[in-house]
């Protein structure tokens, strides 16, 4: 499901079961990502799709990319493989308003 930022965002704030998902590559991480997001990088292919098919299918997924385009694939291609509630985040980094933090 594609949101808006003030929607992603909201709904991410009353989500208990709540997990963000970066689906950028390293180094557009290493110039910012939005709090406790972990980073699995769509553009790894087959990688990518191990590493979420590790993840637990009964949690809701915000997921974002730069722009929008790759995160809506992910959230696509995530629900292919079972997962129920994923949420893009429309605009990406590119229109982040919220707070940013370098990865750990």
């Amino acid at each position: 499901m594609n949101l808006r930022q003030e929607d992603w965002v909201a709904q991410l704030e009353q989500d208990e079961n709540a997990v963000i998902l970066d689906v950028r590559t390293e180094d557009e991480c290493n110039e910012g990502i939005i709090p406790k997001a972990i980073n699995i990088d769509i553009y790894k292919g087959q990688g990518f799709i191990y590493r979420i098919d590790e993840l637990d299918k009964s949690k809701n997924y915000y997921v974002y990319c730069r722009s929008g385009g790759r995160s809506e694939q992910a959230c696509n291609l995530m629900n292919q493989m079972g997962f129920e509630n994923t949420y893009n985040l429309v605009g990406g980094m590119m229109q982040w308003q919220g707070e940013v933090v370098l990865p750990e």
